[in-house]
């Protein structure tokens, strides 16, 4: 089994440019497939499915290969997202597996929905997504309690770089991996050319007038992007605070429980009408006891801003995409159906819409 491993590891690495192309190519189609044939939006899942854990896998054996070899190293900086991420994989091994266990169980959740609805009744699928829900639950309180910090999304670190660009081995170069050893010195001069004192004529563009001076807030705006930052020199581990007061505390595990409770409360006929207030009031809730990030934590700030995103998920779920969105949503699809382009897109919008009714995870929070 490890040598069949280590082969798919070699075969990876030689190909990695090969691979990345075709996991691109099958995540577009996927997009395309439903509504095609029967059990076309199961297809569509199951491919989605297994492409998201081989590049997980794939990721984290490119990482894996840039840092155990020592000619190569990535020109750009790290993201923040991926050093923090990285520095906790790497200091707490339980860290890194409930993050693994968590990012497999959202690369899968749907297909099992989906085996689940074909398998068994309405109720015992929505006690299988009760259950994946309680599970992803106590996995993020279990990071959190790890941490003590805010939870990112995703928890794992993302891919840094760019496997289409990466060197099949170390003796070959790469525009966007630089070499740690020093480059060759530049050719020397010929010899005809070293007594060569007679002056050359100028050309006619070395006469042209120069251009006009640049202001110099151009100047400026070049080298601020190039400016280190207070995130630039932080450690690792600090590029988020602890959290500290009870407030924060509070808000984070009421972000967290926000789903279960979700969840839970569509199961039963009894709460079900009032599940889309309560995990809304929840997310309010959540957002106005959050902590205000300082002016350093620029990676505190990414996440909020994306936690504040995933509020228009909203207009897709309940009440709200039964009575106000998907009216809208089909009404343009009828204006555009006869326009050349906007057709095609108003067709694919059209096969989506089947299965943001009849499917919990397509808008899940």
């Amino acid at each position: 089994m490890s040598s069949t491993l280590e082969k798919y590891e070699n075969f990876l690495v030689k190909n990695v440019s090969t691979i990345s192309t075709l996991e691109s190519s099958l995540r577009s189609i996927t997009w395309f497939l439903p509504g095609r044939f029967k059990d076309a939006d199961l297809a569509s899942e199951g491919l989605s499915a297994i492409l998201h854990v081989s590049s997980m896998y794939h990721d984290t054996l490119l990482a894996k290969v840039v840092q155990s070899d020592p000619h190569w190293k990535p020109i750009l900086p790290i993201p923040l997202h991926t050093r923090y991420t990285r520095a906790w994989s790497d200091k707490e091994t339980l860290y890194k597996w409930a993050a693994r266990s968590l990012e497999l169980i959202r690369f899968t959740q749907l297909l099992v929905e989906m085996l689940l609805r074909r398998k068994v009744s309405d109720k015992n699928r929505w006690r299988g997504i009760v259950f994946l829900e309680t599970v992803k639950m106590i996995l993020r309180f279990t990071l959190l309690k790890i941490t003590t910090r805010p939870l990112l999304s995703p928890p794992i670190p993302e891919r840094d770089i760019d496997p289409a660009s990466m060197p099949p081995s170390s003796t070959h170069t790469s525009p966007t991996l630089a070499p740690t050893s020093p480059l060759s010195s530049s050719p020397p001069t010929p010899d005809h050319l070293r007594n060569n004192h007679t002056p050359l004529q100028p050309n006619a563009l070395m006469l042209a007038p120069s251009p006009p001076a640049r202001a110099d807030t151009s100047v400026e705006d070049y080298l601020l992007p190039k400016a280190l930052t207070t995130s630039s020199v932080k450690p690792s581990m600090l590029l988020m605070k602890p959290m500290s007061s009870p407030l924060e505390w509070v808000s984070e595990c009421i972000y967290i429980i926000r789903p279960w409770v979700y969840a839970s409360m569509l199961s039963t006929k009894k709460h079900k009408d009032k599940a889309l207030v309560t995990a809304f009031a929840m997310e309010l809730i959540s957002r106005n006891l959050r902590r205000t990030p300082s002016n350093s934590g620029d990676l505190e700030r990414e996440e909020y801003a994306r936690r504040d995103r995933d509020i228009l998920w909203y207009l897709l779920r309940g009440s709200v995409w039964e009575t106000y969105s998907r009216p809208k949503v089909e009404a343009v699809m009828e204006k555009t159906a006869d326009t050349p382009i906007l057709g095609v897109l108003s067709s694919i919008v059209k096969d989506w819409i089947p299965l943001v009714d009849g499917y919990y995870y397509y808008t899940a929070p």
